[in-house]
């Protein structure tokens, strides 16, 4: 039967449960809770499901005024971990959000400490980022009995608005993902996984800005936390989320391209009656092409969108600023060549570069005035030992590998330069450096930087200097 085609298919699914023949002799609860629910149920586990919010718990905040010395203006949504308000911090003068729960009364005292951690599981990640494109936590803790944490007010919808009826145009779909791959690419550098990327984790502001919600399932990648059964959203998950396999930031990534299918297309990636449905065609099956749905969409955006949903995760986007490079092309085609302020501008993305945080933003403008920003593919050379050529690189993303007389000498990744002994030197290439993977890349020329004024020369000299002695030492 059904069970029995999903256990040959997809057998990993079934490795919380002791024998497969239980399911067949647990036939009569499938058929009165439903197969959906009862395997769901064997998968994840009881203690994965949230308790709804008792009605004690709804009387008791209903009296509620004020949580702390944060004024409550008024309901905004409310959810089975709890209940978001809008409220007033009247010290500094700002609207926060305020959400706020607790465990049901008959949860016992295993469960309570399970609530809790898992509440402020979001104060603790989310509360280590600071970016635009993040909704900001700013404080936790707890009010008589119940837990809250007090975040950034954000006067717009999310991107669930958008993913039915009311398309956005095309261009401003490209703006808004490519501001979601800004703030997703900080939460991972900062060792953050959101793990839940979807459109009513995605909000808009009045004035257009896209920010990241929700780190109440995201995982700290230092921790190495194990958790037990799958968490996510089915239809947003990656094929390793849902395998429960180890994650990395390709898992949002695949989520981020489900995502951007939606907003195009007005339809889920991976539709499904019921949730093994969802999971067996993340697993197997490739999304109906999106030119077929709407004949309209630009090519180049199709083929992001089937980038970030590669099955295997070696041929996904290896970054998010990879992602958002051909979110920016694409862009541009979309508006003809023509210049976008909000995109164009990619000095916030280079000031994250390890290489120039000691730049200003002027200075690293006139950089990108000076360079030229590409796109390498996988196994590209990108200099030639024994070439002519005193132009030098910055990796924005990806990695590479330095080969001399074909040994693997090095292998280098973001924020690391090559190219600069020719361009000090002014002698031949002394090493061939090709892409381990995909890479955006800043090419610089020395003819150009010689131009420029002498702080930006000698900020690059003592970058130079930096990366020589990061290399001698790993030698050492």
């Amino acid at each position: 039967g059904i069970i029995y085609l999903i256990y040959e298919k997809y057998p990993q699914l079934f490795e919380t449960i002791p024998l497969i023949e239980n399911v067949e002799k647990e036939r009569v609860n499938t058929q009165k809770q439903g197969l959906t629910q009862w395997l769901k149920g064997k998968i994840l586990g009881k203690e994965q499901k949230d308790e709804p919010l008792d009605t004690q718990s709804l009387e008791d905040l209903s009296d509620f005024k004020s949580v702390g010395r944060y004024e409550i203006i008024g309901k905004l949504g409310q959810g089975s971990m709890g209940v978001v308000y809008h409220g007033r911090d009247p010290y500094i003068g700002r609207d926060v959000g305020i959400k706020i729960a607790r465990p049901s009364a008959n949860v016992a005292a295993r469960g309570i400490e399970r609530f809790r951690e898992k509440f402020f599981r979001e104060a603790q990640s989310a509360g280590r980022l600071l970016h635009p494109n993040i909704v900001a936590v700013y404080d936790a803790g707890m009010y008589k009995d119940f837990y809250y944490i007090i975040i950034e007010y954000v006067d717009g919808p999310s991107l669930r608005r958008y993913c039915r009826k009311n398309l956005l145009p095309f261009s401003r779909v490209a703006e808004v993902m490519f501001m979601v791959c800004n703030g997703l690419d900080y939460a991972h550098r900062m060792d953050i996984l959101h793990r839940d990327i979807k459109p009513s984790n995605i909000l808009l502001t009045k004035s257009g800005v896209a920010k990241i919600a929700d780190f109440s399932i995201a995982q700290i990648k230092s921790e190495q936390t194990v958790t037990r059964g799958i968490v996510g959203s089915p239809s947003y998950m990656s094929p390793e989320q849902v395998k429960e396999e180890p994650l990395d930031d390709r898992s949002d990534i695949f989520s981020l391209g489900s995502v951007l299918y939606e907003l195009l297309t007005g339809r889920l990636a991976f539709p499904g009656e019921n949730f093994f449905s969802i999971v067996y065609k993340i697993s197997n099956e490739e999304p109906v092409p999106i030119r077929e749905i709407r004949p309209d969409v630009p090519e180049l955006l199709e083929r992001v969108v089937q980038k970030a949903h590669a099955k295997d995760r070696m041929e996904r986007y290896q970054t998010c600023m990879d992602f958002a490079y051909d979110l920016r092309v694409a862009l541009r085609g979309i508006n003809g060549g023509a210049r976008n302020g909000k995109i164009d501008d990619v000095i916030d993305y280079v000031l994250n570069v390890p290489f120039f945080e000691n730049f200003s933003k002027d200075q690293v403008n006139e950089v990108l005035n000076t360079g030229n920003i590409i796109k390498v593919t996988k196994g590209n050379v990108m200099v030639t030992e024994g070439e002519i050529d005193d132009s030098f690189f910055i990796i924005l993303s990806g990695n590479a590998v330095v080969r001399k007389e074909d040994r693997i000498i090095a292998r280098i990744g973001r924020g690391e330069c090559f190219g600069e002994m020719s361009y000090l030197s002014g002698q031949v290439r002394a090493a061939t450096v090709s892409a381990d993977t995909d890479c955006i890349l800043l090419k610089v020329s020395a003819t150009l930087l010689d131009k420029s004024p002498e702080s930006m020369q000698l900020l690059f000299l003592k970058n130079f200097a930096q990366a020589a002695v990061r290399r001698l030492s790993i030698k050492i």
